[in-house]
């Protein structure tokens, strides 16, 4: 029988970044799990051994992947997936359940996505420290929920600075730092009725040209960015503040009332209102 420690957190009142559960499994030969959905992102690291990850990239493919010791794999939300331990050298993994307002972003600009989840480091000190990070969080669940938060943070610092960035090379500077310029530029202006020709005239670029390099290094374009931003912003304002919906609204750049729920729920699956019943905003 698998030798599995396992705990669940005991507090989810965190809105950026929260934690749901986490463990440690050393597999029997052949042992499996799913097919199986989840409903947060779920990041193995593998410590020993090696198995094999069956995840779906749409409604109607699924792909393959070899998973050895020192690397992971990431498993994102509704997601079906399988996997399965080596039956000569079956795994021993480490994993973390974990979701909030911000991850999806972080992940993105490190390259995870359905087609391409799994983890391979450039950084072996930083690996290891990342690995660190889950085997104290794992060995320490009856440390207060900041504590164990303020690790998970750390694990993601590590998670994020161990992977080189998504899309970008040796060779890429100049576009990294149009990126970094166009990300600065949505941050502070994002309240305003800003387009993304507006932000590539900003940048001195083709609006075409733009668009594709933002995609190649994030995995997104940038309008949709600027509308998961915003929504980030929206849901931070009705968990923080006592504001109408339709102020939030306006003020992170959509003054119609119908618009912003329209956006609000692509990005967050649910309206306003009911994220506000849901996260207990003010």
């Amino acid at each position: 029988m698998s030798n599995v420690i396992f705990s669940i957190f005991p507090n989810e009142g965190f809105v950026d970044l929260k934690l749901y559960q986490y463990g440690r499994e050393a597999c029997d030969p052949g042992h499996s799990f799913g097919p199986a959905r989840r409903n947060h992102f779920l990041f193995h690291y593998v410590l020993n051994g090696c198995g094999t990850l069956h995840a779906n990239t749409n409604q109607y493919d699924t792909n393959t992947f070899h998973i050895r010791s020192g690397q992971g794999f990431m498993i994102f939300p509704h997601q079906i997936n399988t996997y399965i331990a080596d039956e000569t050298h079956p795994w021993e993994y480490i994993w973390l359940e974990f979701d909030g307002l911000r991850v999806q972003t972080l992940l993105d600009a490190a390259g995870f996505s359905l087609a391409s989840p799994v983890y391979h480091d450039h950084s072996k000190t930083l690996r290891d420290q990342m690995a660190q990070e889950m085997t104290y969080i794992v060995d320490h669940r009856d440390a207060s929920p900041f504590h164990l938060i303020g690790h998970l943070y750390l694990f993601l610092d590590y998670l994020m600075r161990s992977v080189e960035p998504a899309g970008l090379t040796a060779g890429s500077e100049l576009r990294d730092s149009y990126i970094h310029e166009a990300i600065t530029y949505i941050e502070k202006n994002f309240q305003n009725d800003i387009s993304i020709e507006d932000i590539a005239k900003v940048l001195g670029l083709n609006r075409s040209y733009f668009g594709k390099i933002f995609k190649k290094a994030l995995g997104k374009t940038p309008q949709h960015f600027l509308m998961q931003y915003r929504m980030i912003k929206a849901a931070e304002l009705i968990k923080l503040s006592s504001m109408p919906l339709a102020d939030i609204g306006n003020a992170v750049g959509y003054p119609n009332p119908l618009h912003f729920s329209r956006a609000f729920k692509t990005i967050h699956g649910i309206s306003p209102r009911e994220w506000k019943k849901e996260h207990g905003g003010k």
